[in-house]
């Protein structure tokens, strides 16, 4: 995360000074400029942020799947077991 934030703002830094170039001595639209960079900026920060997170909650949930599927496995033999023990315990017909 702290990459994707440090990308994001040395690419505004980077347009930042992009706008310089392309506005001669025009401060009204330097800002103008410098603030829509820092917008699409933000927003390209917050989507790898977004992205960071979901794969984050897929890793996570990926983990709690694995680990539950062998809790489940377990289960499902101890369940096994039992019913072979009743099935020997009921009276032949």
């Amino acid at each position: 995360m702290k990459a994707s934030l440090l990308l994001a703002l040395v690419c505004t830094a980077m347009l930042a000074a992009g706008a310089r170039a392309d506005s001669p001595r025009e401060p009204e639209t330097l800002v103008r400029k410098v603030q829509e960079y820092a917008q699409k900026a933000t927003a390209m920060a917050k989507s790898a942020f977004s992205m960071v997170q979901e794969s984050e909650a897929a890793q996570q949930a990926r983990r709690w799947l694995s680990d539950k599927a062998d809790l489940a496995k377990q289960r499902l033999v101890w369940l096994k077991e039992k019913l072979a023990e009743l099935w020997k315990q009921m009276p032949a017909p």
